[in-house]
This record gives C-alpha cells, structure tokens and sequence, in this order.
C-alpha cells in the first residue's frame, strides 16, 4: 500500500455525509457529499454521518456557523506550521437542536438562501465572462460604435504609451517610527483585481510637500514592482483621494485626446497583462518593469468619441457587476445574521 491509499479513509462516503475540513486556512467549512460515486476521503477532511436524530442538512449549516466556527477557533492548534483540528474536537462541539421536524424547515429555508447566493454568484460569473468577451471583441475591432448622426468612425491609430502619457513616481519615503511626528499618510502599495489596499500607513516630514502625489480622479495606477501575477495590473482612480502611491506603483496620466477610462480598460485586457509579464525583469520572489519598456507598449484607439461610447458601455457593465457583487455580500451577511440567530 502506498503513502497516499494510507492516508485516505477506507470508510465508504454516502450520498448526503457530510465533509468538514480540519486542516490548513480554511478549516472549519462544511459541504454535503452529493455524488453516487464511490469516493475515499483525504486525510484533511472530516467525514461525519448525520444519526436518525439529525437533518444532515440541518448539521451542515450548524457546522458553518458563527457559533461553531468559535468553537472550531478555539480548539485548532498549529501542527508543522499548519493549523489543525482534531476529529475529537469536532465531536465534543456544542449543539442544542430542536425536533426533526423543525430541523427539516430550518435547513430547507436557509438552502434556499443559499441558492439564492449561488445564484447571484453564477450571474456575477456571467456578467464577467460577457464583459471579457465584449472588450476582446471592442479592441479587436469586431465591433464598432457609430457616431450620433449614424456616420462610420474612421480608422484607429497606434502610438506608443510614452508618447500619450506622463509617468509619475512616488518619491515620499514613509517612516513607520517617527511615533506621530510627522504628517501621516495613507499610501496604496497593492493593486489586487481591479481594488486598492489601502492598509500602509506611515509618517513623513511635516516639511515635505505631497500636493503633488495626491491621486485625483482619472489617475491611473500601474503595478511595475511585484510578483509576476501582479505584475501589470491596472485600477482606475475614480474619485479624489487624499491618500498616496507607494514606490512599487507608477502613476500614469494620459494626455488630451485620450479618453482615461477607455485606457484604463484597453490596458488592463488579458493580452496587455501578458504583455507586460513577457517585459518584466524576473527575480526570486519579484518581478519589475522599467518605465523605457513600458513606454515603448504599442497602443491603438479610435477617436475620442468612440473611445468615450467604448468607455462608456464597459463601465455601465462594470456598474451592474458591482450591484450583483453587492447583492451577493448582503445575501451573505443576511445568511450569517440568522445562523448567528438560529444556532445561539
């Protein structure tokens, strides 16, 4: 027998056990085994079998919520640098429970809440797939806007992004031990799809003049020190913020006769992206982009008028991408709300 068949179980799963993860970050989630197959399982997994008191989909729930996810916290230990949590622990959570009956209810109501997420999640999925679609098929060409009066844009132009826009670096340097001294800042140091962290605080000299790296709406920021699966990103400033762009970030303006949210959207399709990964210096844990390769990335756009209908049917797909993702974390958050209620 090899290493791998010792560490699965040799139990046989049915249809509707319940698998609970026990080991790594993500320890303490819940699913219902929903195949006819027959199935091992894995040694970071924690095969439990509802008894005739029990509605397995009643004790799916229970096992994620708020509640036993406490319990769950307070008894994982780290093993190996890894969190743990023994199938003894699980077994002496607590567990009030009402009638079966009522446990039937219970379960059936709030797997309509999750179908309900699960829904809106596959929505959001679509809408992505159709708006990669739509920009592939808009700079490509396929597609093609007409001016108001029902005339044909003419041809598209290439250039050079050094040529269109100014490159700006963050010359602030923050000092995390100043203890107050200083005038405190605010600065973004990751771009993560499409999102800013905001999270790096420190402190420079109250002498320092930093109007000058104040973000502004139209602004945008260029990942060109990272991982390579960072490497190239892309978000646009759409609002006035007093906050600052870290070292590791190029702040890119673009000139008149460019619309900036039809570049925002030209650079940050897919072939971009592998574009500037192809053009980064690759280190060990980092990669990097000097702004001389970066200017030479070739571009291409249409007029400004088509650059600003091109604009404008992306972000209004993007709007209704960010109403499904809001709908979906209020679902959540209704969803842990009543199990906070339900499982007391």
């Amino acid at each position: 027998m090899s290493c791998t068949e010792k560490r699965i179980s040799k139990t046989k799963l049915v249809k509707g056990d319940i698998l609970y993860s026990r080991v790594g970050a993500s320890y303490g989630v819940a699913a219902i085994f929903d195949k006819e197959e027959e199935y091992g399982v894995y040694v970071s997994l924690t095969h439990i079998r509802a008894n005739q008191n029990l509605d397995n989909i009643f004790l799916k729930h229970f096992l994620n919520s708020p509640k036993a996810r406490i319990q769950a916290e307070q008894g994982v230990f780290q093993g190996g640098g890894v969190q743990n949590l023994n199938v003894g622990v699980v077994e002496e959570f607590n567990l009030a429970f009402p009638s079966k009956i009522e446990q039937t209810k219970i379960a059936s109501f709030l797997s309509t809440v999750d179908e309900k997420i699960s829904q809106l999640t596959q929505k959001h999925e679509l809408l992505g797939q159709y708006k990669q679609g739509m920009m592939q098929k808009l700079f490509s060409q396929q597609i093609r806007f007409k001016a108001d009066d029902g005339s044909e844009f003419g041809e598209w132009n290439k250039f050079l992004l050094g040529d269109c826009v100014d490159i700006l670096t963050n010359g602030l340097s923050l000092d995390q031990n100043m203890n107050g001294n200083g005038f405190k800042v605010t600065r973004i140091e990751t771009i993560s799809n499409f999102n800013i962290d905001l999270s790096r605080v420190g402190y420079v000299d109250t002498q320092s003049d930093i109007s000058s790296y104040r973000l502004v709406v139209g602004d945008i920021l260029f990942s060109n020190i990272n991982s390579i699966a960072h490497i190239g990103k892309v978000v646009y400033i759409d609002k006035d913020y007093d906050i600052y762009h870290g070292m590791n970030l190029l702040r890119i303006q673009f000139k008149k006769n460019l619309d900036k949210k039809f570049m925002f959207y030209e650079l940050s399709q897919k072939t971009f992206k592998q574009h500037f990964e192809s053009i980064a210096n690759k280190a060990v844990n980092q990669a990097s982009i000097n702004q001389t390769a970066l200017k030479k990335t070739e571009l291409c756009a249409p007029c400004l008028e088509e650059q600003i209908k091109i604009a404008n049917f992306l972000s209004a797909i993007d709007q209704k991408i960010e109403v499904v993702a809001e709908q979906i974390e209020q679902a959540k958050t209704w969803k842990k709300g009543l199990l906070q209620q339900m499982f007391i």
